[in-house]
């Protein structure tokens, strides 16, 4: 399948290289078009280096019209990407303007278009760019959203490219393709709690929100997902099989009901303890003093499954810790003997557990890579591609 990728002048054009790299591991073939104002940022060299293809910039070259001009350009591929689309180029979309190699195969394609937003956040704001962006919707444009964050620029704001997982995703939802089309998945999410009584628990502050988000890209990727979760604070998205628990235990029978699977993936933040003796009736503050509360170990839902006979292909787990985050993490990768651990780390000025950004270390057989501070959505797109490039890697 082929997808006309466009370069367009931003600084964000670096990130274009790696969709590139991307999006032909995955089995695209692009053909690339790069404007003028996109070569002051990237060389042609560099991105017909990586796309395998000549890089097409001329709308007056004699030889490309000859043998590939903007017409077969805009009509040969699936799919027209631009990436990034700055303010001038989505303004010129809107209009119709056709002054150039990229702007004419716009307005010539009768392909779906996708376009990613990178900008000034002032600029992204600025009436005139978002009347266009409402003129490109209407008219079946599809968007990546710009994310927020601090800019080349110095600034901050919304008008950063999306990242490179993102956009390689909503050009599969786009295309149709579904690389995790035929496997199961199971995901767990959200806190457990261990009663004490009839009213108090021992639980903790997990959202679920990256659970969650874990499930809806693997979904989006085709796969077939059971979420099983305990207290969540958002709803899971439509699709997905949703088994509800309350306690370690719980999950654990559930997560064993649901075998078997292909994929296995522990987000939930399960409870170390549980108390030895569930009391009948709720526990009276008194005078006397200091309450003992006796604890057992709950059931290590990531080992269990790790080494359970139905054991899916590939087992991935979590590791939250507020020290020595890497020896820590790989120290559980052993000690679990799950494939992948995703390590994140608690401080005083970041709790991932409250908040909507993760950051995440990726252990993964001897490979360890860093995701750096992502929202949790882009960290289960992320992880989802990478699940995806494992199942689909050739023999």
């Amino acid at each position: 399948m082929t997808i006309t990728l466009i370069i367009s002048g931003g600084i964000a054009a670096y990130k274009s290289l790696e969709l590139i790299r991307r999006l032909r591991e995955a089995g695209w073939h692009i053909v690339p078009i790069l404007t003028r104002a996109g070569a002051q940022f990237v060389t042609p060299l560099s991105v017909a280096a990586l796309a395998g293809e000549k890089v097409y910039q001329d709308l007056w070259s004699l030889t490309d019209e000859a043998e590939m001009g903007h017409i077969r350009l805009a009509r040969d591929a699936e799919l027209i990407v631009v990436a990034p689309a700055t303010a001038n180029m989505i303004a010129k979309m809107a209009q119709g303007i056709a002054d150039d190699l990229a702007s004419a195969v716009l307005l010539a394609t009768d392909r779906p278009v996708l376009i990613a937003p990178a900008m000034n956040p002032a600029m992204w704001e600025n009436a005139a760019t978002q009347e266009n962006v409402k003129i490109l919707r209407a008219r079946g444009v599809h968007i990546v959203e710009p994310q927020a964050g601090d800019m080349a620029c110095g600034e901050f704001g919304t008008g950063r490219m999306a990242e490179v997982p993102d956009i390689r995703a909503a050009i599969e939802k786009i295309s149709g393709a579904r690389p995790l089309a035929g496997k199961h998945a199971i995901v767990t999410a959200g806190a457990t709690q261990e009663p004490i009584d009839p009213v108090r628990f021992i639980s903790n502050g997990s959202s679920g929100k990256q659970g969650i988000a874990i499930a809806a890209a693997l979904m989006r990727l085709g796969a077939r997902v059971t979420l099983i979760h305990g207290a969540i604070q958002i709803a899971a998205p439509p699709g997905i099989k949703v088994v509800a628990v309350r306690t370690a235990d719980e999950m654990w029978q559930a997560v064993q009901r649901a075998l078997p699977a292909d994929i296995a993936i522990c987000a939930a933040a399960v409870a170390d303890y549980a108390p030895s003796e569930i009391q009948q009736q709720k526990i009276k503050k008194s005078g006397a003093g200091d309450i003992t509360l006796t604890l057992r170990p709950t059931v290590d839902i990531l080992k269990s499954l790790s080494a359970h006979p139905q054991r899916p292909k590939l087992v991935i787990g979590f590791a939250l810790e507020s020290q020595s985050l890497l020896k820590n993490a790989q120290q559980k990768l052993l000690a679990k003997g799950c494939d992948w651990l995703l390590a994140n780390e608690i401080t005083s000025e970041h709790n991932p557990m409250h908040a909507d950004e993760n950051k995440i270390t990726l252990l993964c057989g001897a490979e360890t890579v860093e995701w750096g501070v992502t929202s949790k959505e882009s960290v289960g797109l992320r992880l989802a591609e990478k699940i995806s490039d494992h199942f689909n890697k050739p023999n």
